[in-house]
């Protein structure tokens, strides 16, 4: 099998560089999408608020892993719950309700990614472009907005959010 692919379709982003988005609670930054791997997967590096926790939801196009660089973060997939700290990885297969809460005072920063590449357009078409270069402002989110944006790209709202345990 020949491949018609070429060191030009190599990439390369260096540290920081990359899409900035303020979603939610989170200061992302997309790093790949499935536009730029050939559908293969979205990745995305975040730097999340202490005490956030996303709605509980659910993915039905795609599988969504993490890993840990920073911080402690409690996962939830069905019925089961992870204490994921620096260096963790977490595999969440699709159509498995999951959410998370960042523990303690600091933020986390993780690493997200989406398989196959899509899943990402959430974070895109539902955040907007930062205003300088900390986080985002303690705001309610926009539930049905969330909603709206989640459904377009093949997932649920379904639940609350996650409770920090301290």
């Amino acid at each position: 099998m020949t491949s018609e692919k070429t060191a030009a379709d190599a990439q390369f982003l260096a540290p920081g560089e990359g899409r900035a988005i303020w979603f939610l609670r989170n200061r992302m930054t997309v790093k790949a999408t499935a536009a730029s791997t050939g559908g293969a997967y979205g990745l995305v590096e975040s730097i999340i608020a202490p005490g956030f926790s996303p709605p509980l939801h659910v993915h039905h196009r795609e599988d969504e892993a993490f890993y840990v660089l920073e911080g402690e973060v409690t996962m939830q997939c069905g019925d089961r719950t992870f204490t994921a700290t620096a260096g963790a990885f977490v595999f969440l297969p699709r159509d498995v309700p999951h959410t998370f809460v960042v523990e303690g005072d600091r933020p986390a920063r993780m690493l997200t990614l989406l398989s196959p590449g899509g899943g990402e357009g959430v974070f895109i078409d539902g955040g907007r472009v930062p205003e300088h270069e900390g986080m985002p402002p303690a705001t309610p989110p926009d539930i049905p907005a969330l909603k709206r944006v989640a459904e377009a790209y093949g997932s649920e709202i379904i639940g609350p959010p996650l409770a920090a345990r301290r």
